[in-house]
C-alpha cells in the first residue's frame, strides 16, 4: 500500500489535524471572529473595572486600538485579538481575583504579543490609550 505525504500531495493535502488548507483557514477565521466578539463585548467593562489595579492597561488599550485599526496586517490585528480575548475571559491560568498576581498572566500573553509586534502598536494607538484612560480613570462610577 502506498502512503502519500502532504510534501507529495501539495497543498490540497491534509495535515496532521486532519483538516485540509481551507477547512483550516475556516477555523482561524471563526476563532477569530469569536475572538473580535469577546473583545469589543467584553474590554471596556473590563478595563474600567481593574484599570486602577493593572500597570499594564495603556498596553493593553493601545493594543486594543491597533487591533481594530484597519491599517494593521491581518494577522498582528488577529495575534492582539486573541491576547486580549485571554484579558478579557474571566477563566484564566491564574484567576483575576487574586490580589496582585491575578492579573501576572494576563501581563504576560499580552507583553509578549506586544513585544513580537510592537512596529504596529504605534504612537498614536499608545496617544489614544493615554487618552482613554485618563477618561476611565476619571469617569465616577
Amino acid at each position: 500500500m502506498l502512503v502519500m505525504t502532504s510534501t507529495i500531495l501539495g497543498d490540497d493535502a491534509l495535515g496532521t489535524d486532519g483538516l485540509s488548507p481551507d477547512e483550516r483557514e475556516k477555523r482561524e477565521q471563526d476563532k477569530g471572529a469569536r475572538d473580535e466578539e469577546r473583545v469589543r463585548h467584553g474590554f471596556w467593562a473590563k478595563i474600567k473595572s481593574t484599570a486602577a489595579r493593572i500597570p499594564f492597561a495603556e498596553d493593553a488599550i493601545a493594543s486594543y486600538y491597533a487591533a481594530f485599526d484597519q491599517r494593521t496586517p491581518l494577522r498582528v490585528r488577529a495575534m492582539l485579538l486573541a491576547a486580549l480575548a485571554y484579558f478579557v475571559l474571566p477563566l484564566d491560568v491564574i484567576p483575576d481575583i487574586f490580589p496582585v498576581i491575578g492579573f501576572t498572566d494576563d501581563a504576560a500573553v499580552l507583553m509578549a504579543v506586544l513585544k513580537l509586534l510592537s512596529g504596529h502598536v504605534t504612537p498614536e494607538h499608545y496617544a489614544a490609550a493615554r487618552d482613554a484612560l485618563a477618561r476611565v480613570k476619571n469617569r465616577p462610577d
